[in-house]
């Protein structure tokens, strides 16, 4: 109202806000879990990232110890390591992304043209199921495949007159392993979303385009892939946005002595000198270093697909 001080209108604004969250305050209890469990475990421990720029001493503490500047991250990057470690993670990731993500796409395009209801449940099921097996017992059963004297794939070889070839142990196949079985793995389950996004495409544009003569493909191309791509785009933007971050568990357990020329990446490096050699404080800004990768990823991926495809997170 003209002539009311801007403090009023504040305060009348703080006023309905308030009145709002009473009227709703059983959602809001119901939020202040989540929000709790985010400040305590994902918030809270950002204080310690200063010990990135520390020389942390743990009998010290992290207010105690002194500061370092950028020493750790220099020395990161002047180290021997630095080059194959960037090289191993980036094309591990980038291999991930353009062979293992359009895959659960067409996965999902495939379940959802079976006809026969029985079928595509049997499909949906056997698809799924390698998701729900531990990472450990898929490296046991791959070094139980592959192994090089008593593996199915090898006796199969040697059956048709060709080499036995040692997998696991080798640089060069370490990639394509690690890649293809997190495939087989996770394209099932990953598949899901994309066939709630498909069932929820409006059926009468598929009968539309069969009375002007559409082929299958022409209506997945046309009306199916459309209608999905808002979710594409986020599972994109997700995606990227982790792009740093490719399995370290079970490269841990595919690793030894002879394939780490490709195996060896930026978290296990951490891992390896900040839990086995105690170098927190050096193991802390590579890891600081790998975060901000994905937070500058997800960043750039998130704006350029507002403005190309207006589908974003935020």
């Amino acid at each position: 109202m003209p002539g009311q001080p801007a403090g009023t209108d504040r305060r009348r604004e703080r006023r309905r806000l308030w009145k709002r969250i009473a009227a709703r305050y059983d959602l809001y209890l119901m939020l202040l879990l989540p929000v709790l469990w985010y400040l305590v475990f994902q918030y809270g421990p950002m204080y310690g990232v200063q010990i990135a720029f520390k020389d942390f001493n743990p009998a010290k503490g992290i207010t105690g110890s002194a500061w370092s500047g950028f020493d750790n991250f220099e020395r990161f990057f002047s180290s021997y390591y630095f080059g194959r470690l960037l090289w191993n993670t980036v094309s591990i990731s980038l291999f991930s992304l353009l062979i293992a993500f359009p895959l659960p796409i067409l996965l999902a395009l495939l379940i959802t043209e079976i006809r026969s209801e029985r079928f595509k449940k049997v499909v949906q099921n056997v698809t799924y199921i390698p998701h729900f097996i531990s990472v450990v017992v898929i490296v046991g059963m791959l070094q139980l495949f592959l192994n090089p004297q008593t593996g199915l794939v090898n006796l199969m070889m040697k059956g048709a007159g060709l080499e036995t070839v040692p997998f696991m142990e080798s640089a060069g196949w370490f990639k394509t392993i690690f890649v293809g079985s997190n495939i087989w793995q996770n394209m099932g389950w990953q598949s899901i979303i994309y066939i709630a996004a498909l069932s929820g495409i409006n059926p009468q544009l598929y009968e539309a385009a069969k009375v002007d003569g559409a082929s299958r493909f022409r209506r997945i191309w046309h009306i199916s892939l459309p209608g999905i791509m808002p979710i594409v785009v986020i599972m994109l933007i997700l995606d990227v946005g982790a792009f740093m971050n490719i399995g370290f568990e079970k490269i841990l357990l595919m690793q030894n002595d002879l394939n780490k020329e490709a195996s060896d990446v930026i978290q296990t490096f951490i891992y390896n000198n900040g839990i086995l050699l105690g170098d927190y404080s050096y193991s802390a800004a590579i890891g600081l270093f790998n975060s901000a990768i994905n937070f500058a990823l997800l960043i750039m991926i998130n704006g350029y697909a507002r403005r190309k495809a207006e589908t974003s997170l935020w």
